[in-house]
């Protein structure tokens, strides 16, 4: 993982904030402006990553601050540095994100730590989550949630944030700035990264990227990596795609879920990071072709990928 951070510039008043090389917890951020205002798109994993970013974008916000801003869903990644923002700035984000955010607090990441005492886990951890401090990061809960989409003004522009999930989780929803032609996708994009499938269904995931070609954007901002044109999405469902159809292959021949995933060769994607991510995603794919099999509780599918990662 490459920790430098970059902000770019846009044009037409947009700023993308892009941490590293999007590997996990390090998410991308934007900012949309307007003559003396902003609007902030994603607020980071904890206190220490806000403060950074928000640091890295005064120069722009002491003259256009922020008076707004939005989750594109409910993982902490993208919504724990909430608390680093004025109380009086509302946070915009669907219902399902804030379901999900009031289930997996920071507190509960900091239990996931202890969830195994093998070296594998231990080794997962300090390259993943272990970068993070969640026993110093509170809590902020979105204030204004919606279902469906919800048109919202910065200054005098027009922001469209329309829900697409679940698909990544149960409340993903895209920003749309269309006088700039621009969609932050959250992490319906991963930029160079293995797609991580935690709700799906996978077709929802693969119409959200439709939906997005079909606004015929200038711009994506991702949820995690590098910045991407339309091909970013395109090999995006080429993964989901591909993934989907040898899982489904493999079940019919019965095999496990776990050995569908060390079986499926995903060499096509080796420049990819997180390749162990397969094992959630063909967990998924599976809970498709299995209708009322229980999704196995989170800690069984870290240590899950913990595992593969080890093995591979």
């Amino acid at each position: 993982m490459s920790f430098e951070t970059t902000l770019h510039e846009l044009g037409d008043g947009l700023f993308a904030y892009i941490q590293g090389d999007g590997g996990w917890g390090f998410s991308n951020a934007g900012l949309v402006t307007a003559p003396g205002t902003s609007m902030l798109i994603d607020t980071t994993f904890d206190r220490r990553c806000a403060e950074r970013m928000l640091a890295e974008l005064a120069p722009i916000t002491s003259e256009r601050p922020i008076e707004s801003a939005a989750n594109t869903h409910g993982n902490g990644d993208h919504c724990f540095g909430n608390a680093s923002l004025p109380d009086r700035i509302p946070v915009y984000a669907t219902k399902a994100a804030d379901d999900e955010l009031r289930v997996v607090t920071p507190q509960v990441l900091t239990l996931l730590e202890h969830i195994d005492d093998s070296a594998e886990w231990r080794s997962y951890w300090a390259r993943t989550f272990g970068r993070f401090d969640f026993a110093g990061t509170e809590l902020r809960l979105p204030t204004d949630t919606f279902a469906g989409r919800l048109d919202v003004k910065v200054g005098d522009r027009e922001v469209a944030i329309i829900e697409v999930g679940p698909a990544h989780t149960a409340g993903d929803a895209i920003l749309v700035v269309p006088d700039a032609e621009t969609v932050f996708t959250g992490d319906i994009l991963f930029s160079n990264g293995t797609p991580i499938v935690w709700q799906g269904p996978i077709q929802n995931w693969l119409d959200a990227c439709e939906q997005i070609e079909s606004l015929h954007p200038r711009t994506l901002v991702p949820g995690h990596g590098p910045l991407r044109g339309t091909d970013g999405l395109a090999d995006t469902k080429r993964y989901l795609n591909y993934i989907r159809d040898q899982a489904r292959a493999r079940h019919a021949q019965g095999m496990s879920a776990a050995e569908a995933a060390d079986d499926i060769d995903i060499s096509d994607f080796r420049d990819w990071g997180d390749p162990e991510r397969i094992v959630v995603n063909v967990e998924t794919a599976y809970r498709e072709l299995e209708p009322g099999r229980p999704s196995p509780p989170p800690p069984d599918l870290f240590l899950g990928m913990a595992r593969w990662a080890a093995r591979h």
